[in-house]
């Protein structure tokens, strides 16, 4: 799968349809609608829309099943969260993961759980790297 381009940014509504291609693997416009019909009302035409968009980025690909388009997400989770992630890092703490991290442990949501996990995951691997 190709990596997208760094500068990868969803809106809430594009992020919560390319929840839905995560998990489904593949979806039509009506499958979408009624994945997100729980948590949002869309109305076809704006989710087709959504996704013609994503689309023309390359965040996803649809090919012809019968009359129905049939849309499967080209980049992965991971790669849009790397990419967000990244992009919040730069807009918001001057490219300083240190500083996020900061921020993120000095917040109340912290608890000492993730706390215990957050120290595993440093001792298991120091640097930072994978």
């Amino acid at each position: 799968m190709e990596e997208p381009a760094n500068d990868v940014s969803l809106s809430e509504m594009q992020l919560s349809v390319m929840r839905v291609l995560w998990s489904k693997q593949s979806a039509t416009v009506a499958e979408v609608v009624a994945a997100l019909r729980g948590t949002r009302l869309l109305a076809h035409t704006t989710v087709a829309t959504v996704l013609n968009r994503l689309e023309k980025r390359q965040l996803v690909e649809s090919w012809r099943d019968g009359r129905q388009l049939v849309f499967r997400a080209l980049a992965s989770e991971e790669q849009v969260q790397r990419s967000m992630v990244t992009g919040l890092v730069s807009n918001l703490f001057s490219g300083s993961a240190g500083e996020l991290m900061s921020y993120l442990l000095r917040s109340k949501d912290v608890d000492s759980d993730d706390l215990a996990k957050i120290r595993a995951m440093l001792d298991s691997n120091g640097d930072g790297n994978d």
